[in-house]
């Protein structure tokens, strides 16, 4: 008899994990033990969702998929299937080449592969089929790979915009919308489960509702959800600029539960640049948006993410980048180099030719501007209070976050468990108000404010 443990291996996004999570879920429904991101895979069947994003992810990836076809070749692994964005838009090419592995799924037919892995299951022990046959669960149920208190919630796919460098209308097809009672449902379920925090998550946060209501429904969605009894923290990610839905702004700045805090990916700052991206947006426009944020929502966080090195960015362009950020002051920022991918209009329009070593340079200029103004940034909460979820203890220290930091992404605040008034055990999971002590690099240290 095999043993039914399944090793998924996710790469990318969080987008990709809350798939990860969905098959997970209906494997382990179907009788499968299922071990997510295990350091040392140990399982006869391995899943590896891949990225396909840029070079350095589909690099990560393929090597992911031959270290587990070597596993294969010395029998360690009975069978792998690949799933997600590189095998939907690889997949001649990828069967082609790697034929050792057993399955290809694209990154929306994973039902098949569900279907494929239950059918074996039934097949291979009867007891399960009887055990696990009347066993069902909702298509948003999943089993959740974060911390208990944390999730992400998957609010549409794909993307219509269609900017220059942007491969991921090709992997990710038409922006589709979820409809909204789905997703409530599924919050309800979360919480339910114990979640706490909610991620909110798209490639396009901005159109959400326009495919299928017809208008712009974000500032509804998000206002149903901020009543969900159990729901202590809603942050907004992935916001694109051009066509903002200026009415989820009310709805942030009037719920408590709505973090004041902004992912919007805005990639240059020249009337030159966003052209040649085909933002859609001038740098007039972009800069109203960003003072009408602040001022609708005052301390509001904004995370966003540049690019250089886009063909034809010259040096005036990267100058003026340059004093964009010192002027705009970015609580968090994040920044990559261009990197040309087959079957994009810059791709197919443009010459990518700003040298690497260009690109790497004013990569590291930019994120040393960013470094400063986050140094200086941290400096400032010294001595102010603020509330923070804790998501684990790790040494002497338990690691909490703000309503301003994402998990993964953004800062951490660090809180010693070693202090000789410590005597309240801090619990994970759970929102403590504390003071900000000091700094280093972009996190903070804290001691709480105990209650007696």
């Amino acid at each position: 008899m095999h043993n039914h443990e399944i090793d998924i291996i996710t790469l990318g996004c969080s987008k990709n994990l809350v798939d990860a999570e969905r098959v997970m879920r209906r494997l382990e429904v179907a009788g499968y033990t299922c071990v997510h991101d295990a350091p040392d895979p140990k399982g006869e069947i391995a899943i590896i969702n891949t990225c396909g994003f840029i070079g350095d992810a589909k690099e990560e990836s393929i090597n992911m998929i031959l270290e587990m076809v070597q596993r294969k070749q010395h029998r360690q692994l009975r069978r792998l299937y690949v799933m997600g964005c590189l095998s939907q838009r690889y997949m001649q090419e990828l069967t082609s080449e790697i034929p050792e592995v057993d399955g290809w799924y694209g990154k929306f037919d994973y039902d098949n592969l569900i279907e494929h892995l239950t059918a074996a299951r039934s097949h291979e022990s009867a007891m399960a089929a009887d055990m696990f046959g009347g066993m069902t669960c909702a298509p948003y149920e999943r089993t959740i790979t974060t911390p208990a208190h944390y999730t992400y919630i998957k609010i549409s796919e794909g993307c219509n915009r269609f900017c220059s460098y942007c491969a991921i209308p090709l992997i990710t097809g038409r922006h589709q919308s979820r409809p909204m009672e789905d997703i409530l449902d599924e919050v309800r379920w979360l919480v339910s489960q114990g979640v706490k925090e909610f991620n909110v998550i798209a490639q396009d946060l901005s159109s959400y509702g326009l495919d299928i209501y017809h208008e712009h429904r974000l500032a509804e969605l998000i206002d149903r959800m901020a009543q969900i009894e159990g729901v202590q923290w809603i942050r907004l990610h992935y916001a694109y600029p051009t066509d903002f839905p200026f009415d989820i702004l009310p709805v942030m700045a009037k719920h408590a539960n709505v973090c004041n805090y902004m992912d919007i990916a805005l990639q240059h700052c020249t009337d030159h640049m966003l052209s040649l991206m085909r933002r859609h947006i001038t740098a007039a426009e972009q800069d109203a948006l960003l003072n009408r944020i602040r001022r609708e929502v005052p301390g509001i966080t904004l995370r966003t993410t540049l690019m250089v090195g886009h063909p034809g960015e010259t040096e005036e362009d990267f100058a003026a980048l340059k004093a964009w950020v010192q002027q705009q002051r970015f609580d968090r920022m994040g920044a990559f180099a261009y990197s040309d991918e087959e079957g994009t209009y810059a791709n197919k329009h443009y010459k990518d030719d700003i040298p690497q070593a260009v690109k790497d340079r004013r990569l590291d200029k930019l994120m040393l501007i960013q470094e400063q103004i986050a140094a200086e940034k941290s400096e400032q909460k010294v001595g102010t209070t603020c509330r923070v979820i804790i998501d684990r203890q790790e040494g002497d220290y338990y690691i909490g976050r703000t309503e301003a930091d994402s998990p993964e992404v953004d800062c951490e605040v660090l809180i010693s468990n070693q202090s000789s008034d410590f005597e309240q055990q801090l619990t994970i999971g759970t929102f403590y108000d504390v003071i900000i002590t000091g700094f280093e690099g972009v996190d903070l240290y804290a001691e709480p404010i105990l209650r007696h």
